[in-house]
């Protein structure tokens, strides 16, 4: 009996009875009133008194017992268990972490991308990609180092993604001395993934490394390739990426004075692709030659793939208990009924005669 009162009833939408088989209970008020109805009340009959039992004597209301009945009905309704419920999917937290290594050297202002018709440099060109990134690497910690001459800490490892996107948005070449310091710029990286390592409370799946430069190492105490081999003693695998065409490529000029642009001049392409392609395949990585947006684009679309967690989702239930609500409603109800019931309201007639006064003894005379 217990199973049967616990098997829950869908109603519509989101609501649902946890108890539907109390609502049989409501069939018994019904049959109160017929049972009622039935009823016969045995009665003295007094003659010569017909004036005694005029309708004028006697109002019997049946709304006290309507209001009862219907509160009784909601009390049912609440034993019932009324329930909003809500379909859930969980998630797990674990992730990764990862750090994007980005190239901010002056070479990263060549204009050799398009977009919608219109030439722009590579800069432009990669940050909505990565913005786009970060926001689809919703369960990972995210990073960003930037390097030129040195190399430094823009955004430490963090989950804020939106905060990431406005800081790659700021992104501008020229903040730091001119050069390509990819060794240090790795090292960098690599040091922040161990310290979050080892943080406390710290989840995640594994760490990897995105490393985007149109150039090849010419500054830094560390090589590319001595960073390699420190990321791959920690199996972090660093994913590399070649921006720009190669040749000759055109680069804005300024005036030195007022930085004013003059226009375009051709300058050559230096990207060192042979140290980008031994970086990943040190580190189990892989390298990405990215020379047009489309191929900047597909080449994150493929690490994304790569490094993705398929997270295990569990279905489950958020109910919220409603019948707290017809419950009280009835109690009230019920309580009402019961103050303001009274079957017979008698109230004072005037008789065409007076009836005649009983003897004392309480016995009626006999002739």
């Amino acid at each position: 009996m217990n199973a049967l009162l616990s098997t829950p009833l869908p109603l519509w939408a989101d609501y649902r009875l946890a108890h539907p088989l109390w609502l049989l209970a409501l069939l018994l008020i019904p049959l109160a009133f017929w049972a009622r109805g039935r009823r016969r009340v045995p009665v003295l009959l007094v003659p010569f008194a017909a004036a005694w039992h005029r309708p004028s004597l006697a109002n019997v209301s049946r709304a006290p017992e309507v209001i009862a009945s219907l509160g009784l009905a909601l009390i049912i309704a609440g034993l019932a268990r009324p329930q909003r419920v809500e379909d859930k999917r969980q998630v797990r937290s674990q992730g990764y972490d990862l750090i994007l290594a980005i190239d901010l050297s002056g070479s990263m202002l060549s204009e050799d991308y398009e977009r919608s018709g219109h030439r722009i440099n590579r800069l432009q060109a990669i940050k909505p990609v990565i913005q786009s990134f970060i926001n689809d690497r919703r369960n990972d910690r995210i990073g960003i180092v930037v390097f030129s001459g040195r190399a430094y800490t823009l955004a430490p490892l963090t989950f804020d993604h939106e905060w990431l996107s406005r800081q790659t948005e700021r992104l501008k070449i020229g903040l730091i001395e001119d050069g390509t310091a990819i060794g240090d710029g790795l090292g960098i990286a690599l040091t922040r993934l161990e310290q979050a390592k080892h943080e406390e409370g710290s989840r995640r799946k594994g760490a990897f490394i995105i490393l985007l430069t149109d150039g090849a190492n010419n500054r830094g105490a560390l090589t590319p390739l001595q960073a390699a081999e420190i990321a791959k003693s920690r199996s972090i695998p660093v994913y590399t990426i070649g921006a720009g065409k190669d040749g000759w490529v055109p680069f804005p000029r300024f005036d030195e004075r007022t930085g004013e642009r003059l226009g375009t001049t051709q300058r050559p392409s230096d990207l060192d692709q042979a140290t980008l392609r031994q970086i990943a395949n040190t580190t189990g990585g892989r390298f990405y030659r990215a020379d047009d947006v489309d191929t900047v684009e597909q080449a994150f679309k493929a690490i994304d793939r790569a490094q993705k967690i398929e997270f295990e989702a569990k279905s489950y239930l958020i109910t919220t208990e409603l019948f707290y609500w017809p419950a009280s409603v009835g109690a009230v109800l019920v309580l009402l009924g019961a103050l303001t019931s009274r079957r017979v309201r008698l109230r004072t007639v005037r008789l065409p005669f007076e009836p005649p006064p009983l003897p004392a003894s309480g016995r009626t005379p006999t002739a």
